[in-house]
């Protein structure tokens, strides 16, 4: 048979495409496809596949009858999977360089808590002279066992550190002890000298950290958030952190980005804000994750990664 050629919508906005302007035609001819790939289309009813970020150029998916699957550019989905005419399978990214980001981002900022290097300051006096434990004598609890939060917690397991997890539903790490459910965030919590954040943003994990599980954390835990804004109340942690019982926390994601001039993580002393760098979507591997996802749809194979409309994620 000859190549198969689907119409792909190249929905995620125009200023992503200058990245996927040669490695996606590359990704899929490697996997033996030959696609007609467009920027926009008079005829929705012609497209096959949508590729979609939020901020794209789509947000009726209705008129797309002919759309075998939308192809998401982001690991998260919550701020589209609630669309009501977004009815065709939906799948988000993962990719292995999407993960090694995240462990690359996890475990500097955890090194940093954990040598306690906010605490020094150039300014001329010698202070802060304390030794910290040794990686195995640390707690450090990954909220989020998915994809990333799996890699994270084996990047930290073998940097000696003791490990918890917690996640909705239950999971084997070796050499992470992990909770799950409702009690076991507050068990993984009341362990946590650092916790590291890497959930989805849904209604259950939404002020997942409020102020009643951030007073169960031991007094001068620090906090990572490199998973999504709205699961930390963000007064609850602010007061945490003014009361000492909190001694850092480094915020990569915010409810409102880019976060405000007047927000007042940028001036607290014992805050980190990194803007939304954690982890990116590098075009190169996405595009091979994209074009696989294409390979299976046209071989009527099942599609990876892709969303649970009820859980939403």
């Amino acid at each position: 048979p000859g190549p198969l050629m689907p119409t792909l919508l190249f929905a995620a906005g125009p200023a992503l495409w200058p990245e996927y302007q040669h490695t996606l035609p590359e990704a899929l001819a490697e996997a033996g496809i030959k696609a007609d790939i467009v920027l926009e289309t008079t005829s929705p009813e012609t497209v096959d596949y949508i590729i979609f970020a939020p901020g794209g150029t789509v947000t009726d998916f209705s008129p797309f009858t002919r759309c075998k699957a939308v192809l998401s550019l982001w690991a998260g989905v919550e701020k589209y999977v609630g669309n009501p005419t977004l009815t065709q399978p939906l799948a988000r990214m993962v990719n292995h360089e999407l993960a090694e980001g995240m462990v690359e981002y996890v475990v500097g900022h955890v090194m940093c808590q954990h040598l306690g290097m906010a605490t020094y300051r150039q300014d001329g006096v010698w202070r802060n002279a304390i030794m910290p434990p040794l990686a195995r004598e640390r707690t450090v609890a990954v909220l989020g066992l998915g994809e990333l939060g799996r890699a994270c917690a084996e990047a930290l397991v073998a940097l000696r550190f003791k490990v918890v997890g917690w996640s909705h539903s239950a999971k084997s790490l070796p050499g992470v002890a992990c909770y799950s459910g409702a009690e076991g965030v507050d068990a993984a919590l009341a362990q946590a000298e650092i916790a590291v954040l890497l959930l989805p943003l849904t209604a259950e994990t939404t002020d997942l950290l409020d102020a009643r599980r951030l007073a169960l954390m031991p007094q001068g835990a620090s906090i990572i958030n490199p998973g999504r804004g709205a699961l930390i109340d963000d007064a609850a942690l602010l007061a945490a952190l003014d009361r000492g019982q909190l001694s850092h926390a480094t915020l990569d994601v915010f409810r409102t980005e880019p976060l405000p001039p007047d927000h007042p993580y940028w001036a607290h002393p014992r805050v980190t804000v990194t803007p939304h760098v954690a982890a990116d979507t590098r075009a190169g591997s996405a595009a091979r994750v994209l074009a696989e996802n294409i390979r299976r749809g046209e071989a009527g194979e099942p599609l990876l990664y892709l969303v649970d409309r009820l859980r939403g994620y």
